[in-house]
């Protein structure tokens, strides 16, 4: 028999939006917070940056919100962008409740140092030294392990949704809970949920070079496409213009802050670029900045750009990037002496599973918050540290959701099956999931990436579609394991990107193409609402 567990809520990753919503929810109800690997490992764990939270007197909410539309090159939904700019400084108070420190000026007692990045009109990003996002994933660890009515499952790898569309039950189609693969015992489980909360991230492993963990799989985005839901503006992926380019670094990225505190990005003769495509130069919108190191590269043949800081003093580096600073040392670059090597890698994914700020979907008992989902927050281009803001703010709203939604849901206690592998054998062809693995990111960065065309798109569509099928069967031939999970959900995701891609003809925010370079006279949502050729679950059969 399979292994079913029952609760109220339960909350898939372990980021900051599913951390912070499991320590809301469970203020109401219990909670099961499950996450892949251990707690403390997610994308938030890697944010360097901080927090951009209107906090200064002389700072606003509208300059804020302002800043935000301006990047978002026409997409973003002004309502969305006000309610969670609006609500970030609840969410910072609620945030130091759980043991979080930002850091303070020392000369002005109880007031923040804030930090600016590219975009931002003001100084406004809350950071603690520059590893902000370690610092609060530590903070939230501790307390999701002192709150008695969360249940942390660890290791607990999702499979798939379970919902009613699924068992061929009558009425509105809703979400049951989820199959997920323990990892340590090597055995799949089921939980049955009314409100089952995505938080599961984003997908930029779907790329050879990115910035961010090997977690960030798309594996919630996957999901919710194969129950039904629609997800919008998946072309809408942000390079960061400056991760760490050397062979003994992977995926470090030289946070944005750096080009606040002064950094100046430069070729290979020491000359300005940037400037020829943006007044502001390289505090301008990642998209820019990214494009302007890509035609820099290409133009020249090298192999990287620089940021240069040489003109800050050691101590001040020390002190305002220690991590930064003790990582390019151990590589053999001073920063306080030469400019640091950078090149644009994956970093964000601005669309995702369509919700409203809320977290809500169109099926009822599912929630999809933080990089997951696609509010309209983001638009076509991410403002720096707007990211970790808007998981914060849709913890606390989510939660409040599933409080008012409770009495909504049918209280039937449906039976979860069982799980079957059929005639699935243990595989001996590790090497496929390898090979496969590889070509899915390396055919997404040659001709998915931050320049496209066309014909790029057409290529990379009919390599996904037969990578596509050879994962399917390869899944149901051989027993589950993580790797599976995860490469099946990759390939899910390079299909939804190039399909958006390909649908929008024009160039708008992170999506640039050599076929069609000017913006379209009204900026339009890319949706896509039917998974093609595929059933609702695929599940185990």
């Amino acid at each position: 028999m399979m292994r079913t567990l029952d609760t109220p809520a339960l909350v898939v990753g372990s980021g900051i939006a599913g951390m912070m919503a499991a320590l809301k929810i469970a203020r109401d109800m219990p909670v099961i917070l499950a996450t892949k690997r251990t707690a403390n490992v997610s994308s938030s764990d890697w944010a360097q940056g901080g927090i951009s939270c209107v906090m200064d007197p002389r700072d606003s909410f509208e300059s804020h919100i302002e800043d935000t539309l301006g990047t978002g090159s026409g997409l973003c939904d002004e309502d969305a962008v006000e309610a969670i700019i609006r609500a970030g400084p609840e969410g910072i108070r609620a945030l130091e409740s759980f043991g979080v420190r930002f850091e303070q000026k020392v000369e002005t007692p109880g007031g923040y140092d804030l930090g600016r990045e590219g975009g931002h009109s003001f100084r406004r990003v809350l950071h603690a030294g520059d590893i902000t996002g370690h610092a609060i994933i530590q903070a939230l660890v501790r307390s999701v392990l002192d709150e008695p009515r969360i249940t942390l499952l660890e290791n607990a790898h999702a499979i798939d949704l379970v919902t009613t569309g699924w068992l061929q039950a009558p009425g509105e189609n809703t979400c049951l809970g989820a199959y997920f693969l323990d990892t340590d015992r090597d055995e799949v489980f089921a939980v049955r949920s009314r409100h089952t909360v995505l938080a599961t991230g984003g997908a930029c492993k779907v790329y050879l070079y990115t910035s961010n963990p090997d977690v960030a799989t798309g594996d919630g985005i996957a999901m919710a496409w194969r129950a039904g839901l629609p997800v919008k503006n998946m072309e809408m992926v942000q390079f960061h213009p400056t991760c760490l380019f050397h062979s003994r670094a992977k995926s470090f990225l030289i946070s944005e802050a750096v080009r606040g505190e002064g950094g100046v990005l430069v070729n290979q003769k020491g000359e300005k670029f940037v400037e020829a495509f943006d007044p502001r130069g390289s505090l301008a919108p990642r998209d820019i900045v990214a494009r302007a190191i890509d035609h820099e590269i290409k133009r020249s043949g090298a192999a990287c750009v620089y940021l240069d800081i040489t003109h800050k003093r050691a101590a001040f580096l020390k002190n305002r990037f220690p991590n930064i600073y003790d990582r390019c040392y151990a590589l053999g670059i001073d920063m306080s002496r030469e400019p640091i090597p950078v090149v644009p890698a994956a970093h964000y994914f601005c669309g995702g599973v369509e919700a409203d700020v809320h977290g809500v979907t169109r099926m009822p008992g599912l929630y999809v918050i933080g990089e997951a989902s696609c509010t309209g927050l983001h638009g076509a281009n991410r403002l720096a540290s707007n990211s970790l803001l808007e998981g914060l703010v849709m913890a606390g709203n989510v939660s409040r959701a599933v409080v008012r939604l409770d009495d909504h849901l049918p209280k039937d206690h449906f039976s979860i099956p069982d799980w079957e592998s059929h005639h699935a054998v243990p595989s001996d062809e590790q090497v496929v999931v390898e090979h496969n693995w590889s070509e899915v990111r390396t055919c997404m960065w040659d001709y998915v990436g931050i320049v496209r065309t066309d014909k790029r798109l057409e290529r990379a569509m009919r390599r996904i579609r037969n990578l596509r099928n050879e994962i399917r069967e390869y899944y149901l031939d051989y027993l589950i394991t993580a790797d599976v999970l995860e490469l099946r959900n990759l390939a899910t995701v390079a299909e939804l990107v190039i399909r958006c891609a390909r649908k929008r003809k024009e160039s708008r925010g992170l999506h640039y193409t050599l076929d069609y370079p000017e913006a379209s006279p009204e900026a339009e949502d890319t949706v896509l609402h039917d998974p093609p050729g595929e059933s609702l679950q695929l599940l185990n059969t």
